[in-house]
């Protein structure tokens, strides 16, 4: 477990829940700026690499059992994001459940503005749409699943691929945008 965990919770300071024998490695950084543990909950037995991230205002990250986050990569939610078990998560790879700032360039201002002089915003609209990955994907290096996306079971997003539509359980997508390569039974 990582020294960054342990020292969140002697501070008194809001982190996550982990499972039984789940592992936050040297490299992991939970960001629980929401700051209720139970929003950040990580299943039995899996290693996160990467960065957890809640807004402040709102987000919940679930992860099931033996799921792997690797180095380099980012969940942040607004919403929910849900991963199923057994999901392997590549390095480098981002998913979001929200455009992480607004659209319009005033507000977009306004909100950088409030996170350099008093931190995250409470009260904002980042267009949030869950995102939930079915047990047994794989998403490869580099890959970006967005805002409002389903990734269906067993499916496999191939490295690099920009995910912005659902992906149907058991099918191969590659590619900016993602689309179908195969089905993961024609091999």
């Amino acid at each position: 477990m990582n020294l960054d965990y342990h020292l969140q919770r002697l501070l008194g300071r809001a982190t996550c829940r982990l499972g039984p024998r789940a592992k936050l490695m040297r490299t992991a950084r939970i960001r629980n700026i929401r700051g209720d543990d139970d929003c950040i909950a990580v299943g039995a037995n899996s290693i996160i690499r990467g960065e957890l991230l809640t807004f402040a205002h709102g987000g919940r990250i679930e992860l099931g059992a033996w799921c792997y986050v690797g180095e380099g990569s980012r969940i942040w939610s607004a919403a929910s994001v849900r991963i199923g078990d057994r999901v392997l998560i590549a390095h480098g790879v981002n998913i979001f459940d929200n455009l992480t700032h607004p659209i319009d360039p005033a507000a977009r201002h306004e909100q950088i503005r409030k996170i350099f002089t008093r931190g995250h915003p409470r009260e904002l609209d980042l267009d949030e749409r869950p995102v939930a990955i079915g047990d047994d994907a794989w998403i490869g290096a580099g890959a970006f699943v967005m805002r409002g996306v389903q990734v269906g079971a067993r499916a496999i997003v191939a490295a690099g691929a920009v995910v912005t539509k659902d992906v149907a359980e058991g099918t191969v997508v590659a590619g900016n945008p993602a689309s179908v390569i195969r089905s993961i039974l024609d091999t």
